[in-house]
């Protein structure tokens, strides 16, 4: 028979009150608290707790407490990474994000949903889809960016926008549900020379 725990793995649909899994959060939880608690100036600190709780994270990685996630190990992050007060993610599943990101403060990313079925709901049962988040994006404030989204680069979500659909490079989103409000384009450094 398959475990929770297997089935995690595997990405298939889990009961999220399994023991296995219900550990996983709990560290985060421990990891997360951790950081919160640690003196605002004190970066050194506050790189090793992160360092610890992430998947991976490249140079420069920054965030304003409080923070918050579901496993933390699931959570990939790339060169020169902010987030400003109070953002969530909840990394059940992958969540890559690339370099020179900033995420605007009460944000939400999300990678876990459940059965729109009631039955299957009062199972405890959590789906998972990852979420991917290119280089050069930044989200504005109070943004909720939904399971199986891919965010391509140099990418403007605007303030309170839901983003419920894949949103392709170099473009402004806004609204809810998000969608295209401009296309753009941005010059290398190189090319303004």
């Amino acid at each position: 028979m398959t475990t929770e725990i297997e089935k995690y793995h595997a990405g298939e649909p889990f009961r999220f009150l399994d023991p296995e899994i219900a550990a996983m959060k709990e560290n985060a939880l421990r990891l997360c608290r951790r950081f919160n608690e640690i003196e605002s100036s004190d970066l050194v600190a506050q790189q090793g707790v992160i360092s610890e709780l992430f998947g991976s994270m490249g140079q420069n990685v920054y965030m304003q407490p409080p923070f918050n996630c579901d496993v933390g190990s699931n959570i990939h992050v790339g060169e020169e990474f902010l987030t400003n007060y109070n953002v969530m993610i909840l990394d059940v599943g992958p969540v890559k994000i690339g370099d020179n990101c900033m995420i605007g403060p009460n944000t939400v990313i999300s990678t876990v949903n459940h059965p729109l079925d009631p039955a299957e709901r009062r199972k405890k049962l959590s789906i998972v889809s990852p979420v991917t988040i290119g280089d050069d994006v930044w989200i504005g404030a109070n943004c909720t960016i939904l399971p199986g989204v891919t965010i391509g680069n140099n990418v403007v979500v605007a303030a309170g926008a839901v983003v419920t659909k894949d949103v392709p490079s170099d473009c402004i989103v806004a609204g809810v549900p998000a969608r295209v409000i401009r296309q753009q384009e941005i010059e290398s450094d190189e090319e303004s020379l």
